[in-house]
């Protein structure tokens, strides 16, 4: 499949400092930053650097190195957050909306940490 990213979005426009974030962690491949709306006492946007549009983009064409520091800089934004039960939170979701019919707002992948509450049922059950 051909991805297409748009260089103007706004996490692009963040990644190139333009636009100004509350920084949580940053590593060499991966930022992640408060949610400037958030849904959730703790509501942190986990992004890489590399221009990928949604989560299959990135796991299929992102290079080892990279998904290996996402995926440890996601559990490090739990642990620094609270929101890791292991760490005493009470736990969390991670959340990435894809598409159209996924209400992807922002054509950047990225991965919402959300929690510090009872979080209720992801979807109403489809039976």
């Amino acid at each position: 499949m051909s991805y297409s990213y748009d260089p103007g979005n706004v996490f692009a426009r963040i990644l190139r400092g333009e636009i100004p974030n509350r920084t949580v962690l940053e590593t060499e491949h991966t930022l992640a930053f408060h949610d400037i709306g958030p849904q959730a006492p703790i509501h942190v946007l986990v992004i890489p650097k590399g221009p990928y549009v949604n989560f299959d983009h990135f796991a299929t064409e992102a290079s080892a190195e990279e998904i290996t520091d996402f995926t440890r800089a996601a559990g490090e934004v739990c642990r620094m957050t609270g929101a890791a039960p292991g760490g005493g939170g009470g736990g969390y979701r991670a959340i990435s909306n894809t598409g159209e019919a996924g209400v992807q707002e922002v054509p950047h992948y990225h991965l919402h940490i959300l929690g510090g509450r009872i979080l209720g049922r992801m979807l109403p059950r489809a039976d």
